[in-house]
């Protein structure tokens, strides 16, 4: 036994000096396994949102064909999202990923086949199921992969993978498929997508360590004060209850009417913007300062414990924003690149701090047997908004014959307000019970404690348990009128009070003589 005992610590140390084990959290393997496949899988889509309608006018399909690609693979992509939370709780995120690197991957080598809408249109299709299996299953692997004290950073960074493709290979893209080609995009980003899945089926299977309650750290030991506590699963390990959808709707509602104005900015500002040089210009800095501001988002939410206080900020960054694209739609000339330059910065940094902002306030409220059903919602509200904005933009120029700085000018609007009524409603709901209270004091001080009759008439009854109707009377307007300096007294007995008592003393005598 002796023997035994000794050899456990010596294998121990043995495992040790071969090397520690990897690490969990945002240094951790399996986390920037993510991080790389997904670059990889954004590589691949983000590219070809610009390339394939460009394809398709090329084979002869024209605007309407061109914008019919994009819609049909947000519609797919949705409709994917919509069921990602019944897979996710059969399958592990890291599988769906998997999956779906291979269904956007493999598909992109058909487009070297034809420019046929036909044939675009089906691959762009079964491209959107994947792109829907990629978006929620790497957004919940943030949340699995990393402890709750540093998810806000993971998002973070998650951003960053997420939008360097769309700053860097997009233009790039778009420059070599009219110098060279399209087969040569076209393969490149197939390559990449297909690539994305040994990277994201090399991600283990491991997760975070849980929040003690009671410690203020998690299994780890990582401190975690500070930071909302999640709700836990049944210690069976089997998902807890539904979270309550009511605590998701005012994050969700801000980000699908942000990204609203999103993606009528993406669509729209190349035709509102016609100084030289503006359009490109301010697309670029949305797509930088959206990369910025999520990351920074995440550094501030970790850092203060503090997910979902950004969120009313950013939409009204966002909100200002449109309007200022609104503004300098109206300018020509050289003050068009300023000013979309610095409404481009004001929406993009509001933009990425709003994505960050929303989505680890949401993994907070519901908890970490939800998830797969948060991340499905987060993304969603983020596709369908950008899919509704163009639409939105579209209609209000065409329909009403409204000018581009007009129509950005009500979705700008539009937001200022549902961000004024979110606003209004959890303030109210966080300070009426404190004016309940104040008001209960200042009452209390004006016309004294409602029920201080009440109060005192037992402690009379019971010292005068005969006593007359005008004794308790008094004794009552005795109390409260201590009780008006905002303190209870002892009642002082009055002259009825005491005639009352003498005279219970003569009742009792008499009886007792009888």
């Amino acid at each position: 036994m002796r023997t035994s005992c000794l050899r456990g610590p010596r294998s121990t140390a043995g495992r040790s000096a071969r090397g520690p084990a990897p690490r969990t959290g945002l240094a951790g393997r399996d986390f920037l396994l993510l991080l790389a496949a997904t670059a990889a899988v954004f590589g691949n889509s983000a590219p070809l949102l610009s390339v394939v309608p460009l394809w398709a006018e090329h084979g002869g399909s024209g605007h309407g064909g061109a914008g019919a690609t994009t819609a049909l693979t947000m519609g797919t992509t949705v409709a994917a999202q919509l069921a990602m939370g019944r897979v996710l709780r059969r399958f592990p995120a890291r599988h769906a990923l998997t999956a779906g690197a291979l269904t956007m991957g493999l598909p992109a080598f058909a487009y070297v086949v034809s420019p046929a809408l036909p044939l675009t249109l089906a691959v762009s299709a079964v491209r959107g199921i994947g792109f829907g299996m990629v978006t929620v299953a790497g957004s919940a692997l943030v949340a699995e992969l990393v402890p709750p004290a540093q998810r806000g950073r993971a998002v973070g960074w998650y951003g960053v993978a997420v939008g360097l493709p769309a700053v860097v290979l997009l233009p790039v893209a778009v420059w070599c498929a009219t110098e060279f080609g399209f087969v040569p995009v076209f393969l490149t980003t197939a390559a990449l997508g297909v690539l994305a899945a040994p990277l994201s089926a090399a991600v283990g299977h491991r997760t975070a360590p849980a929040h003690d309650a009671a410690t203020g750290h998690d299994t780890a030991g990582h401190r975690t004060a500070g930071h909302p506590t999640e709700a836990a699963p049944h210690e069976n390990g089997t998902p807890g209850t539904r979270p309550d959808f009511r605590t998701l709707a005012t994050p969700w509602l801000l980000l699908f009417v942000s990204v609203c104005a999103l993606g009528s900015l993406m669509s729209f500002l190349p035709l509102a913007l016609t100084a030289p040089g503006a359009a490109p210009a301010a697309l670029l800095t949305i797509s930088t300062a959206l990369i910025a501001g999520r990351w920074a988002a995440g550094e501030w939410s970790d850092r203060r414990g503090s997910a979902g206080r950004l969120a009313a900020p950013s939409a009204l960054a966002c909100a200002l924003g449109t309007a200022g694209f609104a503004a300098t739609g109206t300018l020509s000339g050289a003050a068009a690149f300023p000013a979309g330059i610095a409404a481009g910065l004001v929406f993009g940094l509001g933009m990425g701090a709003l994505q960050n902002d929303t989505l680890v306030a949401m993994f907070h409220r519901a908890g970490p047997a939800r998830h797969g059903a948060v991340s499905a919602a987060w993304n969603i509200g983020y596709d369908g908004g950008f899919g509704a904005g163009a639409l939105l933009t579209g209609a209000l120029a065409q329909t009403l014959a409204l000018a581009l700085p007009t129509a950005f000018l009500v979705l700008a609007t539009a937001l200022a307000a549902v961000l004024l009524a979110t606003t209004t409603r959890a303030t109210t709901r966080l300070t009426a019970p404190t004016t309940t209270r104040l008001t209960t004091r200042l009452t209390t001080r004006i016309r004294g404690p409602r029920g201080g009759a009440r109060k005192n008439a037992p402690g009379i009854a019971r010292k005068h348990a005969t006593g007359s109707r005008s004794a308790t009377g008094d004794a009552d307007n005795t109390g409260d009128a201590d009780n008006r300096g905002g303190r209870e007294r002892p009642s002082r007995p009055s002259h009825a009070e005491g005639s009352g008592g003498s005279q219970d003393e003569a009742s009792r005598a008499a009886s007792h003589e009888g």
